[in-house]
């Protein structure tokens, strides 16, 4: 992951004075799930460039339970993801560590620089962007955005213009997660004060400041608005992605309940948001969640408090590492299973193996499977054109699509099917998450 920053007016090697480090030396910085280098590949009297390299060591960011490649709890995500070079969350820590003075507009030998409007250009190689989303948020605090293609998902950035150091890396530091739009670490109330304090300078006239503030806040509605509120932008009726979390939770709990099952499980438990609803109602004697990940199995059991349940709820959990692409027999012959927000984590050439495995295999008297509905993406006005609700989303079905994956589902192992909607329905374009409830024949 890189970040370069080129001062383009004499005497260019000022900006060592700017960010607090000698041209020539390099500066090394160690991250908790990493280390950061700044160095001045280039420093010229015209033209002097100093480059933040952030190194990420996986591993150790997995071990620290990044949440951003495992949406929902799904693991996948954990280990093949843009994390080493993609710019992210993660170079905002670098930025804030590595040039916390210079972001912060501090320039102890020369403050009359700080306070200076400079010709500057930055470029981070490769970020996440869809539809000119960059030059939506760039453009207008002055940028001039050049966004080169990278892959499919992935643009190289570069931005010119002039102004304080102090709010060209406001800008990056803000607006490059705003971009990737999945942090590597927990969003709270915190994160609303860092958002406010760092784009204080432009946020609240920004045109695209409700997008940022929700992308940046992780969706998570209990502190977008009060960040909206603080930025003058009153509450809306709009379509919100975080309650759906909620719903989804209630409307599977709603079908097991009505079947009048007892044995559950919960497969692609992740944290254990279900399984925590499931244990709190006595009418599900045996709940099973089972993940592929040790590390996120061990973060819902602590989100469980297993460890401190009495015995009689502790005898009703259980905890299990297994892959769903893979046949299990040891998860036969329990009441029903679930499937919540997981298939389309799974790539499609390997639909049919998890179809075995659970279908075929552990064959659950009933599965409930919910996925997102591709159609209701257009109701999301932050969502680019063609662009999944999540980047680490393989696909993403129409109705018609998961109507179809269902009855082929159903004629190959003997299931019967109904659908439902979860969430407020468009008449056009239906419920934002499809559900449904695939029934083994004669159960």
């Amino acid at each position: 992951m890189l970040l370069t920053i080129t001062l383009v007016q004499a005497p260019a090697t000022d900006l060592g004075f700017l960010l607090g480090k000698h041209p020539d030396r390099v500066h090394r910085v160690e991250l908790a799930w990493g280390r950061a280098t700044v160095c001045f590949p280039v420093a010229d009297p015209e033209r002097c460039t100093a480059a933040l390299v952030v190194e990420v060591d996986p591993i150790g960011l997995v071990r620290r339970g990044d949440p951003s490649g495992s949406p929902d709890g799904f693991t996948l995500g954990q280990h093949v993801n843009d994390r080493l070079y993609a710019g992210s969350s993660l170079l905002s820590v670098a930025i804030s560590r590595a040039l916390g003075s210079a972001l912060h507009g501090r320039c102890r030998e020369r403050p009359e620089l700080a306070a200076a409007a400079l010709p500057l250009e930055l470029a981070v190689p490769a970020v996440r962007d869809t539809n000119a989303l960059a030059e939506r948020l760039f453009g207008p605090l002055g940028w001039r955005v050049t966004a080169t293609p990278v892959g499919s998902r992935h643009v190289g950035l570069r931005l010119t213009g002039t102004a304080r150091l102090a709010d060209a890396l406001s800008a990056v530091y803000v607006l490059v997660p705003v971009l990737d739009d999945a942090k590597h670490h927990h969003v709270g109330p915190d994160e609303a004060d860092k958002l406010l304090r760092a784009g204080q300078s432009w946020l609240p006239g920004h045109p695209e400041r409700e997008l940022i503030t929700r992308r940046y806040l992780r969706y998570r509605r209990r502190l977008t608005v009060p960040a909206l509120e603080r930025l003058g932008v009153p509450e809306d009726d709009g379509p919100r992605i975080s309650p759906l979390r909620e719903l989804r939770r209630s409307a599977v709990l709603a079908q097991l309940r009505a079947l009048g099952v007892r044995r559950v499980l919960d497969l692609g438990c992740g944290e254990g948001l279900l399984l925590a609803d499931l244990l709190r109602d006595p009418a599900f004697t045996e709940v099973v969640g089972v993940d592929a990940a040790a590390g996120t199995l061990a973060a819902a059991a602590r989100r469980l408090h297993l460890d401190e349940l009495p015995p009689a709820a502790r005898s009703r959990i259980a905890l299990r590492q297994s892959s769903l692409v893979y046949t299990d027999r040891s998860l036969a012959g329990f009441d029903a299973a679930v499937l919540s927000e997981v298939v389309e984590h799974v790539e499609p050439d390997r639909l049919p193996s998890l179809q075995q495995a659970v279908f075929g295999v552990a064959r659950p008297g009933t599965v409930i499977v919910t996925t997102p509905n591709r159609e209701y993406n257009t109701r999301y006005p932050d969502l680019a054109d063609g662009a999944l609700r999540h980047p680490d989303h393989r696909f993403e079905w129409t109705r018609a699509e998961f109507a179809a994956w269902c009855a082929e589902v159903g004629a190959a192992h003997g299931y019967r099917v109904r659908h439902d909607g979860i969430g407020e329905a468009d008449p056009e374009l239906g419920a934002p998450t499809q559900l449904a409830v695939l029934t083994l024949e004669g159960a």
